[in-house]
């Protein structure tokens, strides 16, 4: 193809698809918009179109913040398109779910050319024409393909851009902070260090090798067109935790938020002491309201979710403009493109990851006290001490004990949903062929229950028996009652059908449990059973081993099992009173090494809403 052709194509490309800023301000002024207020809803929406910017304006009506002159901030990015960014799309996907998030995940792949700077939302519009410009004066200097090469580290895993390279997308980013800075009265600060693509950030050092040999799969000579784009995001939220909304909440009080399924909610962590369980109190994106919020109504989020896109410039090459076909996909911000011809390698990889041993720690199903409060025991006796079930979440039975019933008020069992939930956890592990292995339970009623009906769905009731270990019971300094509860003995559950391993011996035999035991003694404690579980297990063995135990399990087994040191009380304790009914964490051997790493659960968590008592009278018979 001629230059002059590729010129021609390069202006088409980049040419501006929507109406002038000049022009969608003035409709929006027509519409009876304060200048200010229009200027802010443009800048908010990336200055697309008028339907936009007044759909911003009408959801921001109710926003304290409206008439603040707060800016937004902006941020220069290279991005990859085509088939290059399907391979790092995939390398996102495949190492969440070995090794967990990292910080990279939070962004989508990019090359960072100038760092995040404030503009005042009547000026954006000259960053456009600025970007505009100096990309059109280093098109024909702009390199066919970038040369990318792996760097490791123990925090850090990415491609550094070859220097030759680098310098002129150095120059580039030079270029456009000096002009924007100018026109836009901004300042603006280009990368002027090693230019790199980040593949993983702060994770787990000992998820290095595995990490490196996914990174691996990757050709980053793969064809790709770089696209450098402006993008904005909200600088009051820069540090806060971003959520997503998995379900519509319309509040039962005035201090709670209105919030849609989909919705984006800035959370800041540092606010959250005081919050009562179960909740939180955030910002919604797409209102600027600030209220309360069930917690389980949402999901962890990207940080980049919320980002706005503004304006690109597409660098196209002559080489670029041979190679191109009609089926390469276009960037996708946080998408997942399958790409046409990936390579098998990482699926291979993920494939043999399914043979290693693993470790499936679980909290219980939904207990009854959760529901009906420490009360509940009391609110299904008759007056001769006989059980009835007083809601259908009330078990339909208890077990026969040959001690007080009333020592289920401390030992309470599942409720009916919390049976539901057990089950169907394990018919999900079904479908997902899980093999499990050996199954052992905190002495808890209500753990016993859970991996009673987790065999059920698995269908290996009348295979596998659960071995009840008294040193997966949790941390004793929650116990309510201050004592250490009275559990049903063994007999007394084989009796009421639980397919209990009478064999089995404790590592740490319930006598051994102290009541109000420190937080030093209960991660001792932890750590010790956890390890002889795992010694007790045959290592050539390719099942799971599934722990059902408490909230506190989660983090109290498993980091000394992948090597992470011990969390600060306090952090441990905000952490559990975020883990659900069934949140569950899993652990895979590393058998060449020895190790043990963290990585996705088989299946997700359950997820579910309240759902209140109802009294028919209530408004419909009775005023």
């Amino acid at each position: 193809m001629a230059v002059a052709e590729t010129q021609l194509y390069a202006k088409v490309s980049n040419k501006h698809r929507s109406r002038s800023t000049s022009v969608l301000l003035e409709s929006l002024l027509a519409k009876g918009f304060p200048a200010h207020i229009a200027q802010k809803a443009l800048a908010a929406t990336g200055q697309k179109t008028v339907e936009e910017a007044a759909k911003w304006l009408h959801s921001h009506c109710n926003d304290p913040s409206l008439d603040d002159p707060i800016p937004q901030e902006y941020a220069l990015y290279l991005c990859p398109t085509g088939f290059l960014h399907n391979y790092l799309l995939e390398f996102w996907k495949e190492s969440k779910r070995q090794c967990g998030k990292n910080r990279a995940h939070e962004v989508f792949p990019h090359i960072t050319l100038c760092d995040f700077f404030t503009c005042e939302d009547q000026k954006v519009e000259l960053l456009y024409d600025t970007l505009k410009r100096v990309g059109e004066s280093f098109s024909q200097r702009f390199p066919p393909s970038i040369s990318l090469s792996l760097h490791s580290s123990t925090s850090y895993l990415g491609f550094f851009i070859d220097d030759r390279h680098a310098n002129i997308l150095k120059e580039f980013a030079q270029a456009f902070s000096s002009e924007a800075s100018a026109v836009a009265d901004c300042h603006v600060k280009p990368c002027l260090k090693q230019l790199h693509l980040t593949l993983s950030h702060k994770f787990s050092p000992h998820h290095q090798k595995t990490l490196e040999q996914l990174a691996k799969c990757i050709n980053p000579g793969e064809t790709c067109q770089w696209v450098a784009a402006l993008y904005s995001r909200d600088m009051r939220f820069v540090h806060y935790q971003t959520l997503r909304a998995l379900f519509q909440y319309k509040p039962q009080n005035i201090d709670e938020l209105m919030i849609n399924a989909g919705d984006f909610i800035y959370v800041d962590p540092t606010q959250q002491s005081d919050v009562s369980e179960g909740w939180v109190i955030g910002t919604s994106h797409r209102t600027g309201c600030r209220g309360f919020l069930p917690e389980n109504y949402t999901e962890r989020a990207n940080e980049s979710d919320t980002w706005v896109k503004h304006r690109e410039y597409v660098f196209v090459t002559a080489s670029r403009l041979l190679t191109q076909t009609e089926n390469e996909p276009n960037v996708k911000t946080n998408g997942e493109v399958q790409s046409p011809k990936m390579s098998g390698s990482v699926t291979k990889m993920s494939q043999n990851a399914a043979l290693r041993r693993g470790v499936l720690v679980m909290r219980h199903g939904e207990r009854v006290d959760q529901v009906f409060g420490k009360s509940w025991l009391q609110q299904c006796l008759t007056a001769d001490g006989k059980y009835y079930r007083a809601d259908l979440n009330f078990p339909s039975t208890l077990p026969k004990r040959k001690d007080s019933m009333k020592h289920f008020e401390y030992d309470p069992p599942l409720s009916c949903c919390g049976i539901f939930q057990s089950r169907l956890i394990g018919e999900a592990l079904l479908d997902q062929e899980v093999t499990v292995s050996y199954v052992y339970s905190s002495p808890a009623l209500r753990c016993i229950q859970t991996a009673q009906h987790i065999l059920q769905g698995l269908k290996l009731d009348q295979k596998l028996k659960i071995r009840v270990e008294p040193g997966l019971f949790e941390w004793t300094k929650w116990e309510a009652s201050r004592v250490i509860p009275n559990f049903m003995t063994v007999t007394e559950l084989v009796e009421a059908s639980y397919k209990i391993d009478t064999s089995y011996r404790g590592n740490f035999p319930l006598s051994s449990l102290v009541p109000s035991e420190s937080y030093e003694e209960y991660v001792s404690r932890s750590s010790a059973v956890i390890k002889q579980i795992i010694a007790a297990c045959p290592s050539k063995g390719k099942g799971v081993i599934l722990i059902v135990g408490h909230g506190s399990s989660l983090a109290s087994f498993t980091r000394p099992l992948i090597g992470l040191p011990t969390r600060d009380s306090k952090d441990f304790a905000q952490v559990v009173r975020k883990i659900p009914s069934l949140g569950m964490c899993f652990c895979e051997e590393l058998k060449e090494e020895n190790k043990w790493q963290m990585i996705n659960p088989p299946v997700k968590t359950l997820t579910h809403g309240a759902n209140a008592a109802f009294n028919w009278r209530n408004g419909i018979v009775e005023d």
